[in-house]
């Protein structure tokens, strides 16, 4: 990477860490000058805008959250194992997330009656990851792991719903065991929809 690469992949860093902590709108360039020890022309001079800076900021937590949650859970077989690595890769990033904040969560409280293009790209990005979620259940269903009348979406309304419980009890009110809740909490969903026939391996072809 060139330096003016380095430098502007160094901001991002510096302004996800702030975001995270006093959420998107209270980045402010003149902050990000100070703990970057740079003008605020400098910053400027990598990111036209606030709006621009803002942007980037969801982007790279995007990013990183598809790499740490979801791509390495595509890797699990399609079904339930599939359904079982993301959440579980979920509550680990989150429980990470209560020291400092989560983007997706703090930002839908931030933006939830703010219109405009940072409002869009949350709102698109968090439909992106309940969306692969819920093609994550349908196919459980379809390989036999789940119930034939399991409700896909009553299934990630729920899962969602721990996640933000388990959000609010750990860093807002410190509550300690929040995630051991949480994970419980899931085990009680799979029980819940979980189909009790084992599923029927496909026969193998015949060879004459």
């Amino acid at each position: 990477m060139r330096k003016g690469e380095l430098t502007r992949a160094a901001i991002l860093d510096v302004a996800l860490d702030l975001s995270s902590r006093d959420g998107l709108e209270g980045l402010t360039i003149g902050l990000l000058a100070d703990r970057m020890n740079m003008s605020k022309s400098g910053v400027f001079a990598h990111f036209g805008s606030r709006e621009d800076l803002q942007m980037e900021v969801l982007k790279l937590y995007h990013h990183r959250f598809e790499q740490e949650v979801f791509f390495p859970s595509m890797k699990e077989p399609r079904g339930l194992e599939r359904l079982k690595s993301m959440f579980a890769r979920w509550i680990k990033r989150v429980s990470v997330e209560i020291a400092s904040g989560c983007i997706y969560i703090s930002g839908a409280v931030e933006y939830d009656d703010r219109p405009g293009p940072i409002r869009e790209e949350l709102v698109s990005m968090v439909r992106a990851w309940q969306g692969a979620l819920l093609r994550c259940v349908e196919q459980s269903v379809e390989t036999g792991d789940l119930k034939p009348d399991t409700d896909p979406q009553q299934l990630v309304y729920e899962m969602y719903g721990l996640i933000l419980g388990l959000h609010h009890d750990a860093r807002f009110l410190r509550i300690p065991g929040s995630v051991d809740r949480a994970r419980l909490g899931f085990e009680r969903l799979i029980e819940n929809y979980q189909n009790p026939q084992p599923r029927v391996p496909a026969a193998a072809p015949q060879t004459s």
